[in-house]
């Protein structure tokens, strides 16, 4: 399961409505060879089931992950900042034995 923050559900809420989506849109998370620490995240609007797909719902946030990124995500925070130090979104995901700052931030 993927959990969410406060400040990432209002960030994707307020995306959606950016993006003018209909509420047949979730997020769709996954991760991707690449990246210093060998794994990099991908965030995405999609409002297509595929096979294997696994749902979760927190917070009124709908999110699909595909099998593979499901075992590298299960217990993953996903978080939103908009400090000093960054703007977009961070995922805390305790299965990472290393991360690096390319890794951990992504804006949408």
């Amino acid at each position: 399961m993927i959990t969410v923050t406060e400040k990432a559900k209002e960030k994707v809420e307020h995306l959606i409505q950016d993006a003018g989506l209909d509420s047949s849109y979730f997020l769709r998370v996954s991760v991707q060879g690449g990246g210093c620490s060998g794994l990099s995240y991908n965030l995405d609007f999609d409002n297509e089931e595929k096979p294997g797909d696994q749902f979760f719902e927190d917070k009124g946030v709908k999110i699909a992950l595909d099998m593979k990124s499901f075992l590298y995500l299960a217990g993953t925070e996903l978080d939103f900042s908009d400090g000093l130090n960054g703007k977009g979104f961070n995922f805390h995901n305790p299965n990472a034995s290393r991360t690096c700052g390319c890794g951990e931030s992504f804006s949408v």
